[in-house]
């Protein structure tokens, strides 16, 4: 079954080209079948990625976390129980093609 992961990003208006060129720059990772960004406001942004499985998802992790810490002095801290992602996964369940 296809996985999701979400992850919310503010993003310091000073740097949001530079984020913009990390998310351009990126490469999937094995097991990704997509991934996209979307602008929810002036400087927040949604990342989406389509995944064959959880599994897959999970095993690209540590290079998740890799490309997040390439970023991480651009975003805003969102709280202090999230830091700066607010992330979400789960089973696609309905797909509309």
């Amino acid at each position: 079954m296809s996985h999701m992961n979400i992850v919310k990003f503010h993003v310091n208006p000073d740097n949001i080209d530079n984020f913009l060129d990390a998310f351009k720059n990126a490469t999937l990772n094995q097991g990704q079948i997509s991934g996209k960004l979307v602008q929810i406001a002036e400087n927040k942004f949604c990342s989406i990625g389509l995944w064959e499985s959880q599994s897959a998802m999970d095993e690209a992790m540590d290079d998740m976390i890799s490309f997040l810490d390439t970023i991480r002095h651009m975003l805003i801290t969102i709280s202090e129980e999230l830091g700066v992602t607010d992330p979400a996964s789960g089973p696609v369940l309905i797909e509309h093609n």
